[in-house]
């Protein structure tokens, strides 16, 4: 899925493409990240210019995102918590960062993007997260989180769709079945955060104005649906959220 090309974004086709590529992502990980990554700039693209700007990627993991977002010559800095997760496809490389997402070594007003995808469900207080990452980003600059709604189809991870049933139950169960924990443990690494959180997170912040709140994987005439209490948890799927600092 090229920067440039590909399914139109917002499109149906797209969706499919990600939902197809979302069968590979264990038994062929760079396909899958590669081309989500190339989605997320497309994305960003949308709301703030990338050439020359400094994006910090909190819980960037491995280089599939450094690939995308440097080759729109944006300056890019990644972060994560697991030095192993950081170098799982080789080095961890320049401009790498190891710390906490809820205590991000960055000064205030450090970048112009701040970004992150599918780790604010990973981490104990994803708010306190949230909060870091307004605070390193400059005025004016733009802040985008993205992360898997516990209420939907994908929620408990590995472990769906029996986290309906209890995460800790469905933690159980798959240990049981394969013999070994799953990597996402509810608890521990896998957390459950909803849909109407993110909403009230964002609209509650005084320093930043909420550009979009949107299912991230799903065609943009189906953006409505973060309006509807109740059916957006199950939905969504993916909760996009795209602020500007004042």
């Amino acid at each position: 899925m090229p920067q440039s090309g590909g399914p139109p974004y917002g499109s149906l086709r797209r969706s499919i493409e990600l939902f197809r590529l979302f069968r590979c992502e264990q038994s062929a990980p760079e396909d899958f990240y590669s081309a989500l990554a190339l989605d997320s700039v497309r994305s960003i693209s949308r709301f703030a210019p990338l050439a020359g700007r400094t994006v910090l990627d909190v819980g960037g993991g491995p280089g599939y995102f450094r690939d995308a977002f440097e080759s729109t010559h944006a300056r890019y800095v990644a972060l994560d918590a697991d030095l192993g997760e950081l170098a799982a496809v080789g080095s961890a490389g320049h401009g790498t960062l190891l710390g906490s997402g809820m205590a991000l070594p960055v000064r205030t007003d450090a970048v112009d993007v701040c970004f992150s995808s599918n780790v604010l469900e990973h981490v104990p207080r994803p708010w306190v997260m949230a909060d870091e990452m307004v605070r390193v980003t400059r005025p004016g600059g733009t802040v985008v989180v993205s992360y898997t709604a516990w209420w939907g189809p994908w929620g408990g991870h590995e472990t769906s769709p029996w986290h309906y049933l209890g995460g800790a139950r469905a933690a159980r169960r798959y240990q049981r079945r394969t013999g070994r924990p799953p990597k996402n443990r509810y608890g521990q690494s896998l957390f459950p955060v909803t849909v109407a959180s993110g909403l009230s997170w964002a609209s509650a912040r005084g320093d930043a104005t909420v550009l979009a709140a949107e299912p991230r994987y799903l065609p943009s005439w189906a953006r409505g649906i973060v309006h509807v209490p109740g059916v957006r948890e199950l939905v969504t799927w993916n909760l996009l959220l795209v602020l500007r600092v004042a």
